[in-house]
C-alpha cells in the first residue's frame, strides 16, 4: 500500500516492485490512500481508502476498518506497508484483520520527522514481523531508537532496465558542461539553494557551466528568485516535472544532490547508472552509494552545511574530465551489480516466503 503515485522516490519504487513481483507466485492486491500522480499508470485497479485529512480521527479509523475488510475478504497473506503514512495505516488495520505477516517501510531517515511523528511511526514498528529499510543508514537510526535488529531488513533501491540505456541529449547543444540535479521542489531540505549560490560561487572560475533543476514544486517560485538575485538566471534552467529522466541525465557532466537528508537516493543512484559522477553531502545512506576509496571512486562527498565545501567539489569534476570519466565508470559498474530491478524484486520475494514459511505457510 502506498500513500499516492506523485512523483517522488518512493512512489516510483512502489510502482516498479508492483510490476516486477512474479505473478505465477505472487496475487499481488494494490492499495492507496490517495489515488493520484503519474506512476498509477500500468497498475491496473488500485482501491483508495481515503483517511479525511487526518490519520488520528474518526474518519481515519472508519478507513482502517475497510481496509481490514479488504484484506480478509481477499485472504492477503502479506500486508506491506510502504510509507510513513502507510505505515500508520496499514500496520494497525492488518492486525487488526490478523494478517499473518505485516511489513512496514523506512524509505527515508526519519530526521525530518517531527518527534511525535517519529514516535509513533515506531510504535507502529513494533507492531510488525519486519521493518525494510533502503539503507543501512536508516536501519541504524530505528536501532538506536529500539528497534530490534531482528525486525530490520536492508533491501536497496532497484532500477529498470532502461535506466542504464544513455540516450541522446535531449538539451539544446551548447559550448561548456553541464551540471544537473534531478529532485522535487516541495522542501527546502533538498537545498536547492545550495547549489545555486554554489553555482554563483563558480561563475568566474567556469562562465561556461550550465546547471539544469529537473522538478517542481510549491518552492520553485523561490529558487527562479534566488538565481535572480544571485546574478546567475542566464546559466541556470528550470526544466519543471520530467519522466525522462534518464535522457536528462544523458545531457549532463555531473550531478549533484545537496540534500540535508537522504536515505538511499534514487537520484544518485540514477546517475550511477549512465555513468555520471556524483557530488553529495555526507550524510545518511550516500557514503553507501559514493565511495570516495582509492581506485573504487564513485563521485565526490562534501561536508554539509558549507556551501563553498559544496562548490569545491563541484569544481573539482568540473575542472578534470579524465576524473569524471572514471568515476562515471565506476559508479556504472556499482549500479549494475547492485541496484537493478529484477535484484529488489529477488530480495522482496525471498523475503516474502522466507517470513510466511516461518508462520508455517509452504509453498505449492
Amino acid at each position: 500500500m502506498s500513500d499516492s503515485f506523485e512523483t517522488g522516490g518512493s512512489e516510483r519504487q512502489f510502482a516498479a516492485l508492483a510490476k516486477s513481483l512474479d505473478q505465477h507466485a505472487f496475487r499481488v492486491y494494490l492499495g492507496c490512500m490517495q489515488k493520484t500522480g503519474a506512476f498509477l499508470e500500468g497498475l491496473g485497479e488500485v482501491p483508495d481508502f481515503p483517511f479525511g485529512g487526518s490519520l488520528y480521527g474518526w474518519e481515519s479509523w472508519q478507513a482502517r476498518g475497510k481496509i481490514a475488510r479488504y484484506m480478509h475478504q481477499n485472504q492477503v497473506s502479506i500486508a506491506h506497508a510502504f510509507d510513513f503514512y502507510t505505515n500508520l495505516a496499514l500496520i494497525p488495520a492488518a492486525r487488526w484483520a490478523r494478517i499473518p505477516v505485516v511489513i512496514g517501510s523506512q524509505r527515508q531517515l526519519g530526521d525530518l520527522l517531527k518527534p511525535a511523528q517519529f514516535k509513533v511511526q515506531l510504535l507502529a514498528f513494533h507492531l510488525c514481523d519486519i521493518v525494510i529499510c533502503n539503507s543501512r543508514a536508516a536501519a541504524d537510526r530505528l536501532v538506536e531508537k529500539g528497534l530490534p535488529e531482528r525486525k530490520i531488513a536492508v533491501i536497496g533501491n532497484g532500477l529498470p532496465d532502461s535506466a542504464f540505456l544513455r540516450t541522446t541529449s535531449i538539451l539544446p547543444n551548447r559550448p561548456g558542461l553541464r551540471v544537473g540535479m534531478v529532485a522535487r521542489m516541495n522542501t527546502r531540505s533538498k537545498n536547492h539553494r545550495g547549489l545555486l549560490r554554489a553555482a554563483a560561487l563558480l561563475k568566474h572560475r567556469f562562465p561556461q557551466a550550465e546547471y539544469v533543476l529537473a522538478g517542481d514544486g510549491p518552492v520553485r517560485a523561490d529558487l527562479e528568485k534566488e538565481a535572480s538575485d544571485l546574478g546567475i538566471t542566464d546559466r541556470v534552467a528550470f526544466l519543471g516535472d520530467r519522466r525522462d529522466i534518464p535522457a536528462v541525465l544523458s545531457s549532463v557532466d555531473v550531478t549533484v544532490l545537496p540534500s540535508f537528508s537522504e536515505s538511499l537516493s534514487n537520484s544518485i543512484i540514477e546517475s550511477m547508472a549512465l555513468g555520471v559522477p556524483v557530488v553529495g553531502l555526507r550524510v545518511g545512506g550516500n557514503p553507501e552509494l559514493v565511495s570516495e576509496k582509492a581506485g573504487e571512486e564513485r563521485g565526490v562527498l562534501v561536508s554539509p552545511g558549507s556551501d563553498e565545501a559544496l562548490a569545491e567539489g563541484l569544481g573539482r569534476l568540473l575542472g578534470d574530465k579524465d576524473l569524471r570519466l572514471r568515476m562515471g565508470a565506476n559508479a556504472r559498474s556499482f549500479a549494475l551489480a547492485t541496484f537493478t530491478i529484477d535484484s529488489m524484486r529477488q530480495r522482496h520475494e525471498e523475503l516474502y516466503a522466507e517470513l510466511l514459511h516461518k508462520k508455517g505457510y509452504r509453498s505449492a
